[in-house]
């Protein structure tokens, strides 16, 4: 590979062009006038698309390639974004905007960036054409990412009869062990980001956190098409739409493109330009993250596949400390989430340890409850859920005495408002939610 200039220096972003062709999307993108990246996606044994499908799929595609970019994007932070070829309506451009500031806000938090009024987007305006209904199969693409939650959606769904699809991008051995014990039809997407965008984060480029929700989204919009699923339903928890913090007047948040704002922009602007029939939603977004716990709690079949270690995520082994590095925000938040509702006997051989008796633990369990620190970078719950959790453990005498319990009881318990520390709030569902009415019933699940 010669030697890349360096991308921080450029002045423009272009999204060059998608292309299709036998199964493999082609994204290409370029600063200024270096070297494309091209990025790759096999979607395997995809039907050829004819017809209004075909037209769909097209449209779905360039979405895909829009948003795609924000991969690349942020290692030069570009002032102008120059989108090329067709023109863009005006809604999608606004979730463009939205994706690109409040999906890189984390990103630029941590750079010391401000986005806010800094991207300037080159477009030629095109009029909104409303899409048709494809008639799609009432089928459901499920997106599975090896944690509990999509485990939940699956059970939910199966629950009203459902034919479902567990669906992943990527390669992750965990991911697949966990589609292959629903034992529902599976669709594994592969993505290859261009290798520039490596040799990019080696020279010291921008680099930090994208909403990869967004593009993973927009992946199995292009998924639906293809294969035929009238929806996706993703595994999005109400407590996603909570700002991790807030700095300089901006709210930023790890999961904004787990939220719900994101949701209902992004469904909203799918029925209206790609297909008017493919409905897209999170079947968990009425509910908070221990609501869920409680479900999944009650789901054995799953729990020596499943783990939501971000550490140890690609790797695949025999025994539970293989699935849990037991010290990261993850660990510690589905360990505390997971406590009140399982047997301590079952939760600690999931673990493979008491993240909850090791004095060492206790700045990462402080960060969960927002005690001398902002939640942490994750996707994990809401602060003061954590602290529900660990108040009723607290009153427990099979949990009481760990360091952890023990040090809340005497060092933090008394600071806390005890009329906010019930559980059972958390486990009503509450809010707006975007599920269809051919899914709805699957809600029922997680009342029991």
């Amino acid at each position: 590979m010669t030697e890349l200039p360096d991308p921080r220096q450029a002045r423009t972003f272009r999204f060059v062009a998608c292309d299709y062709a036998r199964g493999e999307a082609v994204l290409r993108y370029a600063f200024d006038d270096g070297p494309e990246l091209v990025e790759r996606l096999r979607f395997p044994g995809a039907p050829v698309p004819d017809g209004a499908h075909a037209q769909a799929f097209r449209r779905a595609l360039r979405l895909l390639h829009l948003l795609a970019g924000v991969s690349y994007y942020k290692a030069g932070a570009t002032p102008e974004l120059a989108i090329e070829g067709a023109g863009v309506d005006g809604a999608t451009l606004d979730l463009l905007r939205a994706v690109y500031t409040h999906g890189l806000a984390e990103f630029a938090y941590r750079n010391g960036l401000d986005l806010r009024g800094r991207m300037h987007w080159q477009v030629q305006t095109a009029a909104a054409v409303a899409a048709p209904a494809l008639g799609l199969p009432a089928r459901t693409l499920v997106p599975i990412g090896g944690g509990k939650d999509s485990l939940v959606a699956i059970e939910a769904l199966r629950t009203i009869g459902a034919e479902c699809t567990a669906a992943w991008v990527g390669n992750s051995p965990l991911i697949a062990a966990c589609a292959a014990r629903t034992g529902l039809p599976e669709l594994n997407i592969e993505r290859t980001l261009a290798p520039e965008l490596f040799a990019y984060n080696r020279m010291g480029a921008w680099n930090g956190h994208v909403p990869v929700t967004a593009v993973n989204s927009a992946i199995l919009a292009c998924a639906a098409i293809l294969y035929g699923h009238d929806s996706i339903a993703f595994a999005n928890e109400r407590s996603a739409s909570s700002a991790t913090l807030e700095y300089d007047g901006q709210q930023v948040n790890h999961q904004w493109s787990k939220g719900w704002d994101f949701e209902r922009d992004f469904a909203r602007l799918v029925r209206r330009t790609v297909a008017s029939d493919l409905h897209y939603c999170s079947l968990l977004r009425p509910y908070a993250e221990l609501a869920i716990t409680r479900t999944f709690a009650k789901l054995p079949q799953y729990f020596e596949v499943f783990s939501s270690c971000n550490r140890n995520f690609r790797i695949l082994g025999p025994q539970p400390s293989d699935r849990w590095c037991g010290q990261c925000p993850k660990c510690h938040f589905v360990f505390l989430a997971l406590a009140p509702f399982l047997p301590k006997p079952r939760l600690l051989a999931i673990f493979g340890r008491n993240l909850l008796d090791d004095d060492t633990q206790s700045a990462g369990f402080d960060a969960l409850l927002e005690y001398r620190d902002h939640k942490p970078f994750e996707c994990v719950g809401e602060g003061a859920e954590a602290r529900a959790a660990m108040a009723a453990l607290a009153r427990r005498p099979e949990w009481r005495e760990d360091a952890l319990v023990a040090r809340f009881r005497s060092e933090i318990l008394a600071q806390l408002d005890a009329g906010a520390l019930a559980l059972e709030p958390w486990l009503t569902p509450q809010g707006a939610h975007g599920v269809p009415a051919r899914l709805r019933a699957a809600l029922d699940f997680l009342r029991a």
